[in-house]
């Protein structure tokens, strides 16, 4: 499934790379289960009375007919089920009640599963609280690394694990200052998991929060684990690319056109990588035979292409979303699961979509940024914790 969605998002964002060059084309067919014409579908047992509109935090739900949703009669919803079938690992109190029947429908036809989501679930349209629904959607990676257990023949940036002492309500050192003061180093000698090759490489697995490293260890085998997020430095999250811009100095803040710019000023590295003053802490785990994707911070292992990051304040993990980007660079119509969240990732319509691992997973992620629309999958006559 993985590598079907990559292939499919990954023609995408070349047909809408060279069509931001060109005048408007005709509509792309690359993705021919995320995209769907617009327009109402009959759906059976959607007639009863609209409930009122619920509030979270940050948001406010909209109950909607579920033929508002673009591409529902198409979607092939099975890769969601393997989602939602993760969330109920750790199910949110309303979902819980449900997950026997998600379990027994993971063999399910699209039809009997999309009439049961019509059946047991309430479609609420997610806008901010004065009324806009329209929000962002970006995307995001696990990388593939190469490392080291020891510094040495170009392995010198360090993958730390939590300092000792380390208090998540108290700041510790910036980024700067864990690169530069006696004092910080101090504090993690010793806590090196794995050496990289690139600064720009660490930084990359920052942003991202977790990351797989194939290791060359000190017996000349090689070992493939994943780092996991296991905290920060308690400061907050600037974005390197939004740093780039407000100097003026590209145009391109993707993760590709950061790159390309380093390259070519490699002598103002530092600049770039201090900017964000936030620093993140692993901890190494194996990987698991099923090839899973890094667990979110709803617990849960997260799912190419079905897994998405939101501000828990609009809407709570483990809740089924309808999404819908139109792009331009891979436009999507599907159900996603809420399963994690970023320290950007902030605001009622607003999401990160997970794309799995890899350098193509990291393509699509890297250029990502387009509109966004969601709808929470509620269960009937339940109200909002």
């Amino acid at each position: 499934m993985k590598s079907t969605f990559l292939r499919r998002v990954s023609t995408a964002l070349i047909v809408g790379t060279l069509a931001a060059c060109s005048t408007p084309p005709a509509p792309s067919p690359s993705l021919p289960e995320a995209i769907a014409p617009p327009g109402a579908v009959a759906l059976p047992l959607d007639t009863a009375p609209l409930p009122p509109p619920l509030t979270q935090p940050k948001s406010r739900w909209v109950a909607v007919r579920w033929a508002e949703l673009p591409g529902f009669a198409e979607d092939a919803l099975h890769e969601a089920w393997n989602a939602w079938i993760r969330s109920c690992e750790r199910p949110a109190p309303p979902f819980g009640a449900l997950c026997g029947e998600v379990r027994r429908l993971i063999i399910a036809s699209a039809d009997e599963q999309r009439a049961w989501l019509v059946a047991s679930l309430q479609p609420y349209r997610v806008e901010t609280t004065d009324g806009n629904a329209e929000g962002l959607l970006t995307a995001y990676y696990e990388p593939l690394l190469d490392a080291a257990r020891q510094p040495g023949n170009g392995f010198t940036v360090p993958i730390h694990r939590a300092p000792a002492g380390l208090d998540a309500h108290r700041p510790w050192y910036t980024r700067q200052q864990i690169d530069t003061l006696p004092e910080a180093q101090a504090a993690l000698q010793g806590r090196a998991i794995a050496w990289l090759r690139e600064p720009l490489d660490a930084l990359l697995l920052h942003i991202q929060g977790s990351g797989r490293l194939r290791i060359a260890e000190a017996d000349a085998s090689v070992s493939l684990v994943r780092v996991a997020y296991a905290g920060t430095n308690g400061q907050p999250y600037q974005s390197p690319g939004r740093w780039l811009l407000d100097q003026g100095l590209v145009r391109d803040a993707s993760w590709p056109g950061i790159r390309a710019w380093t390259a070519a000023n490699p002598q103002r590295s530092h600049e770039l990588l201090w900017s964000n003053p936030r620093y993140v802490f692993f901890r190494e785990e194996p990987l698991s035979t099923l090839d899973a994707g890094p667990r979110g911070a709803q617990g849960v292992p997260l799912t190419p292409g079905r897994s998405i990051a939101v501000d828990r304040q609009s809407i709570p993990y483990g809740t089924p979303v309808w999404l819908a980007s139109p792009g331009p660079q891979a436009p999507l119509q599907r159900m996603v699961l809420a399963q994690d969240t970023g320290s950007a990732i902030l605001g009622a319509v607003r999401a990160d979509f997970f794309t799995g691992s890899g350098p193509e997973a990291g393509e699509v992620a890297g250029r990502l940024k387009q509109s966004l629309r969601l709808w929470a999958l509620w269960p009937r006559q339940t109200p909002l914790p």
